[in-house]
């Protein structure tokens, strides 16, 4: 089946995210927007894109052949139309998952790395890091952007995940975040400053990338 995509991108792009959302919500949901917006500020375009559940109005997510068949569609029309740029895949919790699982099984289309906003690394209440097992058949480098305080990514068993990954692996932790990125009034921020927090360290990472590709 077909589905629903939106293409943000800057007069002047220096790479291209495609970019997947989370379980609960789809490409429109605030937060995606919000990401791609400050993206696009910092000359990164953004492919944005419904996995089939979310095109046909379901609460109940797609298995894993039917999402990383979307994620290697959606990773192919971005190479079709940013080509030239350099490109990267992820994305919001579930998004980022049945990324890297398909870039586990086989490489994206023109994908030079993998970018996590929340990697869901067990369910809330139930630390593992099975979930993980995957990420070491990824050849490509990775960033994972990861609230210290998220119930789905214990801090010390994702450091030790991103360790074991050894030069692919990257960690950004972002204090006092859950796994939405919101953070408490104790934190001394507020939810807007974490955002550009997030959004700077994913294109910093990405142009770096960019600047060091041949």
């Amino acid at each position: 089946m077909s589905v629903s995509a939106l293409v943000q991108a800057p007069a002047d792009p220096t790479a291209c995210y495609v970019f997947a959302h989370g379980a609960g919500a789809g490409m429109a949901h605030p937060f995606m927007g919000a990401v791609s917006d400050g993206l696009a500020a910092r000359r990164i375009a953004t492919l944005r894109y419904q996995f089939p559940y979310m095109e046909l109005g379901s609460k109940r997510p797609d298995s894993p052949r039917v999402a990383h068949a979307a994620v290697r569609a959606a990773a192919a029309r971005a190479s079709e139309m940013f080509g030239a740029l350099p490109l990267f895949a992820g994305g919001k919790s579930f998004g980022g998952r049945m990324t890297s699982q398909a870039q586990a099984l086989a490489p994206l289309p023109g994908v030079a790395g993998l970018v996590f906003l929340g990697f869901p690394l067990h369910p809330a209440g139930v630390p593992s890091t099975d979930r993980a097992a995957h990420l070491f058949d990824v050849q490509l480098p990775m960033l994972f952007i990861q609230g210290t305080e998220d119930k789905l990514a214990e801090l010390c068993r994702i450091r030790s995940v991103v360790e074991e990954l050894g030069d692919r692996g990257s960690l950004m932790e972002v204090a006092y975040a859950d796994h939405s990125f919101h953070v408490p009034r104790r934190s001394g921020r507020d939810d807007g400053e974490v955002m550009e927090e997030v959004i700077d360290g994913m294109a910093i990472w990405m142009q770096a990338w960019h600047l060091a590709m041949p």
